[in-house]
């Protein structure tokens, strides 16, 4: 992806000291002129101003006035003042107020095109920076696990096939089966993984704000516009853009960012020039697009644009063989944060596991896992220990000439057993006695309700 030569603004009112400085600028950035103050900001209206370059004693509106008109309405704006003469209060003054530099007329070229490189350099921080922060908190821990479920090496083949490409990948699949994850390892296994990852969730997005969270706007632009907002279009610039539901796109924005995608630009809400950007997009969806573009609710031009690669997330019930991985990974992340020293899960609780449905996919079993680590006081995981309906759906499957309410019965024995156990340190002898049975009676009830190889993992 070739980069883009920033665009340089130079203000001065003297006609020979102007056309000095961008000649000596010419070499390295696209530079454009203006006499005054007014004239400038009407170009950083058209035109897309990476390092203003601008005389302190200006007509009208003076330098450090400017400087402070572009710090509210152009933030990513670098300034740099300069001046016909040394003044040590003004260089601190306005460096006080925001600018990246001041300096004398008569200064070196040389010098002049280093500091205008390096102000480059800092703006592109600085967008950095608002990428960075616009992503914090979402890409902490969030991993995409892998298993050894048939349909997740379906995926992980095509995903080590397209990641390299530009293209356009489309994300199919159910909420909760980690689409997002999944466009971050598209991300970091691409040709740009340094460059910006941006994550936008359509769907949680008020409607109202959408357009200006995508394409950003300008200050002033309605109500509530207090300063110019970069959007998610700009912050992905050079990296990825990931589109979560974008299904849910107002039909009106659909045009915005079929043109968006075609043209690599974009308009920020409330203003009067295109805005050149370049990412990948990778989107995702839970809709199915097809039928929502025969119904007429989703673009045909649209859907056949980012529709290039498409990649189908299975539901957790479609690659259940990953539980035993997943519930892994959790617990270790759970007891982690939590500080909890929880070990593993017994293998009758995983069994219970996978025989649910699980409608929220890994989400729903996530969430499950870290409330059990959160909550339990014991090193392992038993059945006990998962919600009522996870054993309602046991007895419900499990095929048997005994009545359910014996086989409810025979569920709640074995959690009061456990909890028995667990009480006298998994001391069979101890436990019988304090349950006033024989030790013969205590065992023969472990091994026939599958207790005696969770207390031997336990023991270990």
């Amino acid at each position: 992806m070739a980069e883009r030569r920033k665009t340089v603004l130079v203000i001065d009112a003297q006609d020979d000291s102007r056309e000095r400085l961008a000649q000596t600028l010419r070499r390295d950035h696209r530079v454009v002129r203006a006499s005054s103050a007014e004239a400038g900001l009407a170009m950083m209206d058209r035109e897309d101003v990476d390092v203003l370059v601008t005389d302190v004693q200006l007509p009208g509106l003076g330098g450090l006035d400017l400087l402070q008109v572009v710090n509210e309405n152009f933030p990513l704006i670098e300034v740099i003042l300069t001046s016909s003469l040394p003044d040590v209060d003004g260089a601190v003054q306005a460096i006080k107020a925001g600018a990246y530099y001041f300096l004398t007329k008569d200064a070196d070229p040389d010098v002049l095109r280093t500091l205008v490189h390096h102000a480059g350099e800092r703006q592109d921080l600085h967008r950095h920076v608002l990428t960075l922060r616009d992503a914090a908190g979402d890409a902490g821990g969030r991993d995409f696990i892998t298993g050894p479920s048939p349909a997740l090496k379906d995926v992980l083949e095509t995903v080590s096939k397209v990641a390299k490409l530009s293209a356009t990948v489309l994300i199919l699949g159910e909420s909760g089966t980690g689409k997002e994850l999944l466009a971050r390892l598209l991300h970091r296994e691409s040709a740009n993984a340094d460059a910006p990852f941006v994550a936008v969730n359509l769907a949680a997005i008020p409607r109202g704000l959408v357009e200006s969270t995508l394409f950003g706007h300008e200050k002033g632009a309605f109500t509530g516009a207090i300063q110019q907002r970069i959007g998610k279009f700009e912050l992905a610039n050079g990296g990825t853009l990931f589109l979560d539901e974008i299904g849910d796109l107002k039909s009106d924005l659909q045009a915005k960012l079929l043109r968006a995608i075609q043209e690599g630009e974009v308009e920020r809400v409330g203003g009067s020039r295109p805005v050149r950007t370049q990412f990948r997009l990778l989107a995702a969806t839970h809709v199915d697009l097809e039928r929502a573009v025969k119904e007429g609710t989703f673009r045909e031009d649209l859907y056949y644009r980012i529709n290039v690669i498409p990649v189908r997330l299975p539901p957790l019930r479609e690659r259940i063989e990953d539980l035993p991985v997943l519930v892994d990974f959790f617990i270790r992340r759970y007891s982690a944060r939590f500080h909890k020293d929880v070990r593993g899960i017994a293998e009758s609780t995983l069994r219970m596991l996978s025989n649910y449905s699980w409608p929220g996919n890994i989400r729903e079993l996530e969430n499950l896992v870290e409330r059990l680590v959160a909550v339990v006081d014991h090193e392992w995981i038993t059945d006990e220990d998962l919600p009522f309906e996870f054993h309602v759906v046991e007895l419900d499957r499990t095929k048997s000439d005994t009545s359910l309410l014996d086989r409810a019965l025979g569920t709640f024995e074995r959690n009061f057993l456990v909890r028995a156990l667990e009480r006298n340190a998994w001391n069979v002898t101890q436990t019988a006695r304090y349950l006033g049975v024989p030790l013969s009676t205590l065992k023969f009830k472990m091994e026939r309700l599958e207790i005696r190889e969770l207390a031997r993992k336990i023991r270990k």
